[in-house]
């Protein structure tokens, strides 16, 4: 069986697996405080273009954003996301389990769109009863996206610019980052991120190792005391040494971008595998997240040998699904997916 259901399905990349196997009887001090994690910290402020930026490893994604977003916002305030975003739909309400209300946007393939921030935020206080309303206290959005899109340059410093204009952070969850930027027509940089971002997450899960993600706080007016934020939301690795050894790894040599683009060079091969062959393109992806309806007689024939996930319910005769690539998919991999869609 050849799997594209996600881009966590196997283990670490051989270079972060071999670091952690080199580094594995050492004895180091815990919760991050040995040298491969403040190695791996300075490795990532320079990766961002930003050297007094705090940064935090944690063990998980829904951890990061939960721990993030509680420690930002007050006890009266939500967070806008777009009604498709990860945190409104797939951490099973993390985030309002922590007492906050997420605020959702119109999404435009899977983006928001600065505009309609701006309006929420001014028809908010343009209400004479806002005080009996949650009020925006900050901005989630994903690059990319849940459907494998990317913000332009454009579009992230027009949100940014609208969250300064009213005085909230804008949070970047970054889980598919590698993905990201080496998307198909990407034009921004990480240093754009930083630049634009309060404050953002680093992907490692997604990305190459075996658990655990880099919470950039590049904006230390938001978001202070961190440390002890981690640890009450559960997300802090006593073994921290292995986020560090594990994310060294990764920005040592450019490891975080070469995956991206590895992966990305392969899905962009099954897009157009699945075009050329009349399936219809649901979503115009150009990172390692490609969307297709199919008939439902061609997936179920597909599934005997190729593992891959509807996207929302079956449908009565076609369905939507999802195949993703990442770090650990092969060109072997995709060669026979194409032998198998091509067969009739």
């Amino acid at each position: 069986m050849i799997h594209f259901n996600s881009d966590y399905t196997a283990g670490a990349h051989g270079e972060v697996l071999e670091a952690l196997v080199r580094t594995n009887m050492e004895h180091t001090v815990g919760y991050g405080n040995d040298n491969y994690t403040a190695e791996a910290r300075d490795l990532i402020r320079k990766a961002i273009g930003c050297e007094d930026a705090e940064v935090m490893f944690l063990v998980g994604g829904t951890q990061t954003n939960a721990t993030a977003i509680d420690g930002i916002l007050a006890r009266h305030e939500g967070v806008l996301a777009a009604v498709s975003g990860h945190i409104a739909v797939h951490e099973s309400g993390a985030i309002e389990a922590s007492g906050h209300k997420v605020l959702t946007l119109a999404e435009y393939d899977g983006k928001v769109r600065a505009e309609d921030v701006d309006r929420y935020i001014e028809e908010f206080y343009a209400d004479e009863t806002y005080q009996h309303m949650v009020a925006p206290g900050m901005l989630y959005i994903s690059q990319p996206t849940e459907f494998g899109t990317v913000y332009s340059l454009a579009e992230l410093e027009a949100l940014s610019g609208v969250c300064h204009k009213h005085n909230i952070p804008l949070y970047i969850d970054g889980a598919r980052m590698a993905y990201g930027l080496k998307a198909e027509g990407a034009d921004f940089l990480l240093t754009d991120i930083a630049r634009l971002a309060d404050l953002f997450y680093i992907g490692g899960t997604k990305c190459g190792t075996l658990f655990g993600e880099a919470l950039v706080v590049a904006n230390r007016a938001f978001l202070k005391n961190l440390f002890p934020l981690v640890k009450q939301h559960g997300a802090l690795l006593a073994k921290g040494r292995l986020l560090g050894v594990q994310f060294g790894a990764l920005f040592r040599d450019g490891l975080y971008e070469r995956i991206g683009e590895g992966a990305v060079q392969l899905a962009l091969r099954i897009r157009e595998a699945f075009r050329a062959a009349g399936y219809e393109v649901v979503k115009e992806s150009p990172t390692n997240q490609q969307f297709f309806r199919l008939p439902n007689d061609v997936i179920d024939r597909l599934r005997e040998t190729i593992s891959f996930d509807y996207w929302g319910p079956r449908g009565a005769t076609d369905s939507v699904v999802r195949f993703v690539t990442s770090w650990a998919t092969t060109e072997e991999d995709v060669d026979v997916l194409i032998h198998a869609i091509n067969k009739k």
